[in-house]
């Protein structure tokens, strides 16, 4: 597994691509960290009889997503865009299980 080395003391495209390759390792890792509190998130819906799409907490955690963003210099607009998509994939996860169209 490779170390952490900071963008400006890459030497090198293999460098570059090696810290690349590490963090998308990471963000998978993280992704699917996420998805086991979708799964938890399912059951307690289920016990609560609430629905899976919950409007208010899907513009809550994209907009806490494009804060975050324009926090780290990133394009909230492009975060968005990525956050709707996580968020709609989550909520078709816990739809399929608490059987809702």
């Amino acid at each position: 597994m490779s170390t952490e080395t900071p963008p400006q003391d890459c030497q090198s495209m293999a460098e570059v691509r090696a810290q690349i390759d590490r963090l998308d390792t990471e963000l998978v890792q993280l992704l699917a960290a996420r998805a086991g509190y979708i799964d938890r998130a399912i059951a307690l819906k289920q016990a609560n009889g609430w629905p899976a799409r919950i409007p208010e907490r899907v513009e809550e955690v994209v907009m806490n997503a494009r804060a975050a963003a324009a926090g780290e210099g990133l394009d909230p607009d492009l975060i968005e865009g990525l956050w709707r998509q996580l968020v709609e994939w989550s909520i078709a996860r816990e739809a399929r299980v608490i059987r809702e169209e």
